[in-house]
């Protein structure tokens, strides 16, 4: 698929808005409502959009939520989806508090190589204040054992914020000093109405200059074909990757590759747009293949070239928050 002269092949599949930790960034800070269950994608549905994707060019494909594990018959969707031979790279972001080591070496037999855990703290309590969930020790255990079971990569991605978690950007780096992970610092994202300000933000630079004073310098590391925006470098000696996602520092949609998919069933060719184009009503009304594999064109005109997040304009700012879209 193209989208002026990016060529996207990389779909990003929201299975749920429900998620079991309630983190500060992500949820709203009012009472909201939840996605009414018939209004959620079926997995039949899912996978005849992504079958659709892969004959106009998707290769990549990431499965989230909110939290992808707490939703029933999710191991029996994962295992269909990499049935797809079309699909050379499938990965899932996770907190991680649904796994086990039993099911990670499922997921790893389906043929899933690669997972995402966010994990924004290594301090048990800050993570209870973050998450509002008494579950660290059981997201760092099941982090391990897909360690010790042969996941690879491991990607943390971490959520940098001032006041929360600043005061351990070296220590969270440090960690590719000992383990092979991609340790991922995002910059803030204001998403709908949450708790947290945007002046809780840290910008990459800022973050880089805390790593640098600490660990010494980063060595730019080369993209691969199918990487993500994610600026990526290496410590001295470090087996592990530090990669920076600068959504407000350093605009990258330009390079951006990915079409996303809502568990409403929208396609949004922004995460940062409020932009959305319906798939799901034509496909439950009868639309054939050629009408389904038009609205994915059609949404993917409306992909934007830059995205005007830090003027915090009515428009530019997104309304729905993290969970209903999928980040």
């Amino acid at each position: 698929m193209i989208a002026g002269t990016r060529e996207i092949n990389y779909l990003r599949i929201s299975v749920t808005d429900r998620c079991n930790f309630r983190c500060i960034y992500c949820i709203p800070a009012a009472p909201f409502k939840r996605i009414e269950h018939d209004s959620i994608a079926r997995y039949e549905e899912i996978l005849r959009i992504v079958r659709l994707g892969c004959d106009m060019g998707i290769t990549k494909v990431r499965v989230t939520g909110g939290e992808p594990f707490v939703r029933k018959g999710i191991f029996s969707f994962i295992r269909r989806l990499c049935r797809i031979p079309q699909l050379k790279d499938i990965s899932i972001t996770t907190n991680g508090s649904c796994l086990n080591p039993d099911k990670i070496k499922e997921l790893m037999d389906m043929g899933i190589q690669r997972l995402n855990f966010s994990l924004d703290t290594l301090v048990p309590e800050k993570f209870i204040r973050i998450t509002q969930r008494d579950q660290f020790q059981r997201v760092w255990d099941n982090i391990m054992a897909a360690l010790d079971i042969g996941i690879s990569p491991i990607k943390i991605n971490t959520v940098a914020l001032k006041g929360f978690n600043d005061d351990e950007i070296q220590t969270i780096a440090g960690l590719t000093r000992e383990y092979p992970f991609h340790v991922r610092f995002i910059e803030y994202m204001p998403m709908g109405d949450t708790d947290v300000d945007a002046d809780r933000q840290i910008l990459t630079r800022d973050i880089k200059d805390i790593i640098i004073n600490t660990h010494g310098p980063l060595a730019p590391v080369p993209k691969g074909i199918n990487d993500g925006p994610a600026k990526t470098y290496r410590l001295a000696g470090a087996p592990g990757i530090l990669g920076f996602i600068t959504p407000i520092s350093s605009n990258f949609c330009s390079e951006c590759n990915r079409l996303r998919l809502t568990s409403r069933g929208t396609l949004r060719p922004c995460l940062l747009s409020n932009n959305e184009t319906d798939i799901l009503t034509p496909l439950r009304n009868g639309a054939d293949d050629e009408a389904l594999k038009q609205l994915m064109v059609t949404a993917l005109k409306d992909k934007p070239l830059y995205h005007n997040l830090e003027k915090r304009t009515a428009r530019d700012v997104p309304l729905n928050h993290m969970t209903s879209i999928g980040g």
